[in-house]
């Protein structure tokens, strides 16, 4: 089974900026699309931002123009960049692989690999 894990969360304040990092047991990013969940604390699982195997990019409302996503196709490792972080950015946020499609659910439905997760925490 393919493994996906997740690291650089950490507790900062609002205007800050992290870096998120998504690590494969094997170089699957080249295979359809990679994403980038969130969910927040009481909430389901959202997607914030995806890139395709051939470098095409997808952001949600509540992040473009703040976060971006790069890494993948040959590599195995992506990236998730935030910058100018705000409080309604806390959640645990999840590195995914989709096999099958260019275009990921909004809700994870399909997803065909998940990492554990890593928190966000954004202070006023």
């Amino acid at each position: 089974q393919v493994i996906l894990e997740e690291s650089g969360g950490n507790a900062v304040q609002a205007g800050e900026s992290l870096r998120l990092t998504c690590t494969a047991s094997e170089n699957i990013f080249n295979l359809d699309s990679m994403g980038w969940y969130r969910q927040p604390p009481g909430r389901g699982r959202e997607l914030i931002a995806q890139i395709t195997n051939d470098g095409r990019t997808i952001y949600a409302d509540s992040v473009r123009g703040r976060f971006t996503v790069s890494g993948g196709a040959t590599t195995d490792t992506v990236y998730l960049q935030m910058n100018n972080l705000k409080p309604e950015d806390t959640a645990v946020y999840y590195c995914a692989v989709d096999l099958t499609v260019t275009t990921m659910s909004p809700t994870g439905l399909g997803v065909d690999y998940w990492g554990k997760g890593t928190q966000v925490t954004v202070s006023s």
